[in-house]
C-alpha cells in the first residue's frame, strides 16, 4: 500500500467539511468518518514528515476546513504532539 499524500489527506478533510456544512451528517457520523480517515493514515502512513503534516493541519484550520480542537485531536492521534 502506498502512503497517503498530504494533498489527499487535506482533500478528504475538505470533503468531510462540505458534507458536514450541508448538514448531511449527524455529529456521530462526522466522528465516524474522521476516525476512518485517521485509520487509513495509520494503516498506510502519510508521505510527509511531521513538519509538513503539522503545517498542513495549521493551514486547514486557517482555511476553516477543521477547527482547532479537531486539529489537536488529529495531532494526538497521528503522534505529532
Amino acid at each position: 500500500m502506498a502512503p497517503v499524500t498530504i494533498a489527499r489527506f487535506v482533500q478528504e478533510l475538505e470533503k468531510l467539511k462540505q458534507v458536514a456544512d450541508a448538514e448531511k451528517l449527524k455529529p456521530q457520523e462526522y466522528d465516524s468518518r474522521l476516525a476512518r480517515i485517521i485509520q487509513e493514515l495509520r494503516e498506510k502512513g502519510i508521505d510527509a514528515d511531521r513538519v509538513a503534516t503539522t503545517a498542513a493541519l495549521a493551514d486547514a484550520v486557517k482555511r476553516g476546513i477543521i477547527t482547532p480542537p479537531v486539529q489537536a485531536h488529529l495531532q494526538r492521534r497521528l503522534g505529532l504532539t
